[in-house]
C-alpha cells in the first residue's frame, strides 16, 4: 500500500473503534459497552490537512489469555502494528493507567514506530488533571481527548499527519473492483479470505461468527486492485439476538452496497438452505454481480461437478447465470479460479452494447417468438431498444404500450441478450418507455 498506515490499539473498551470511526468518518466499526466487539484489523480512509493515510482499527489486545480468540486477536493487533507507520496507543482517562495498559506500552514500544499515547474520555477541561498519570507508561507523546465528543480531535489529527512519512500524494487508494463475500455463519468466507490474501487476515474458528465487523482486505494483482469484504454471517432475522449481531447484519448489508460483485459461499455438506437463496436473492435485488463458491467440496470426495453444478443452478434459478465456483479455502483447490472469475463478472457487470448490436439481436428475437397480445388482440410492438446504465446492465424498451409487456416475454428478452452477449454473472434490468 502506497499510503501510509496509521494503527489504533489499546486494551478492550477503551474506545478504538469510536475514534476510528471519527477519524474516517463514518460509521464502519461496531461500537459498543462489551470488551471485544471488534475482533479483526479494519481498514478505513482517513483524510487531514491534504493528507490521506490508511487507518487499522484493532481488536483489544489482552496478553497472557490462552482463549483461541483473544489469542487471534493479539495476532492480528501484532500484525498491525508491525506494518504501522504511527501508533495511537489509546488509553481510558477516567481509569487511570491500568496493570493490562502497562503491557500494551511494553508491547507497543518493542516496534520502534513513532506512538501517540491517546487518553481518551477526557470530556472536559476539568478533567485534564487525569491525564499527567499516564506519563508513567513511558510515552513522551501525549494527547487528551474525547473521541465521543470529538473534543481534541483536530488537534490529534494535526499531530498524526506531522509524525507521517512522505508517501505519494497522487497514490489511488480506491479499489478497482469491490468484492463482498456473503454467506451464512461458519461457511469459510473467512477461511478463504485468508487464503486470497495470503495471510490470517481475518479471525477462523470454528465456532459460528468469530468474524463480527466487515473486514476489508485491499489486494493488488496483476495490475489491478480488489477490495475483498469478508463479513459476519447473514443470519435469518429471528436468530439476530442482540445489538452485535444486529449491527453485523447492518454491515453486511452496508458490504453489498459498496460492492460491485458479490462471492456467495456454499458449504457443500449443506449447499442450498433457504438462508442461502435469501442471501442470493439480496445479491440479486441490489443488482450487484454475483459468483457462487461451493467451498469444503474436499470433504466430498468423487463428487460430480456437473451434476452438482445442474442441482445449483435448477435451486437457485433465480440467478442461473451466475458461474459456479468448487473450491476448498482449507486446501487451497481452485482458489486461483476466483480472480479471473471475478474479472469477468466484473467485465460484464460493467459492459456496455453498442445499439446497432443491440437491435440487431432484439428484431431477431422479436422474428423467432413474437410479442404476445391480450385478451382484446392488442399485440405488443418494441420499437427500439437503448442501453441507458451498466453497473448492472440497464435497457430501455421502446413500446407501444407498457401494460401489454409480460413478465414472461421480458425474461425471453434476457435470454437472448444473454445468448448474444454472455453476461455471465450479472443481472439484466429492462425499463419500459412509451413510444
Amino acid at each position: 500500500m502506497s499510503l501510509p498506515i496509521v494503527a489504533i490499539v489499546g486494551r478492550p473498551n477503551v474506545g478504538k473503534s469510536t475514534l476510528f470511526n471519527k477519524i474516517i468518518g463514518e460509521r464502519r466499526a461496531i461500537v459498543g459497552d462489551v470488551p471485544g466487539i471488534t475482533r479483526d484489523r479494519i481498514y478505513g480512509i482517513g483524510e487531514w490537512l491534504g493528507r490521506r493515510f490508511w487507518v487499522v482499527d484493532t481488536g483489544g489486545l489482552v496478553l497472557g489469555e490462552k482463549d483461541p480468540i483473544w489469542e487471534g486477536v493479539k495476532e492480528q493487533v501484532l500484525r498491525a502494528l508491525d506494518e504501522a507507520d504511527v501508533i495511537l496507543f489509546v488509553v481510558d482517562g477516567k481509569t487511570g493507567p491500568l496493570p493490562s495498559d502497562r503491557e500494551v506500552a511494553d508491547v507497543v514500544r518493542k516496534y520502534g514506530r513513532k506512538v501517540l499515547l491517546v487518553v481518551n474520555k477526557i470530556d472536559e477541561g476539568k478533567h485534564e488533571g487525569l491525564v499527567s498519570d499516564f506519563y508513567s507508561l513511558g510515552i513522551d507523546e501525549i494527547i487528551s481527548i474525547s473521541a465521543e465528543s470529538k473534543r481534541k480531535l483536530d488537534e490529534l489529527l494535526d499531530k498524526v499527519v506531522s509524525l507521517l512519512p512522505e508517501s505519494d500524494e497522487s497514490a489511488d487508494v480506491q479499489a478497482e473492483v469491490k468484492v463482498a463475500i456473503l454467506g451464512r455463519p461458519n461457511v469459510g468466507k473467512s477461511s478463504l479470505l485468508n487464503v486470497l490474501v495470503g495471510e490470517e487476515r481475518a479471525l477462523v474458528c470454528e465456532e459460528p461468527g468469530t468474524t463480527r465487523d466487515s473486514v476489508d482486505s485491499l489486494i493488488k494483482r496483476g495490475g489491478r486492485d480488489y477490495l475483498f469484504v469478508d463479513t459476519a454471517g447473514l443470519r435469518r432475522k429471528s436468530r439476530v439476538k442482540d445489538d452485535i449481531e444486529y449491527y453485523s447484519t447492518l454491515r453486511c448489508l452496508s458490504a453489498l452496497e459498496r460492492s460491485d460483485v458479490a462471492i456467495l459461499v456454499l458449504d457443500a455438506l449443506e449447499p442450498a438452505t433457504m438462508q442461502d437463496k435469501r442471501i442470493a436473492g439480496m445479491i440479486e435485488e441490489k443488482g450487484r454481480g454475483i459468483i457462487i463458491a461451493v467451498n469444503k467440496v474436499d470433504l466430498i470426495p468423487g463428487y460430480d461437478p456437473s451434476l452438482f453444478r445442474s442441482f445449483l443452478q435448477k435451486e437457485f434459478y433465480f440467478v442461473n447465470y451466475a458461474p459456479v465456483l468448487f473450491i476448498s479455502a482449507k486446501t487451497g483447490y481452485n482458489v486461483e479460479e476466483i480472480f479471473p472469475t471475478v474479472d469477468r463478472v466484473y467485465a460484464n457487470w460493467k459492459m456496455r452494447i453498442p445499439t446497432s448490436q443491440l437491435n440487431r439481436v432484439l428484431e431477431e428475437a422479436l422474428y423467432i417468438s413474437p410479442p404476445p397480445s391480450d385478451k382484446r388482440g392488442r399485440r405488443l410492438k418494441v420499437y427500439f431498444a437503448s442501453q441507458k446504465g451498466e453497473g448492472p446492465p440497464l435497457f430501455e424498451l421502446s413500446v407501444n404500450d407498457e401494460k401489454l409487456v409480460k413478465q414472461s416475454y421480458l425474461a425471453y428478452l434476457e435470454n437472448r441478450l444473454r445468448e448474444a452477449f454472455g453476461f455471465e454473472g450479472t443481472p439484466i434490468r429492462f425499463r419500459l418507455r412509451r413510444h
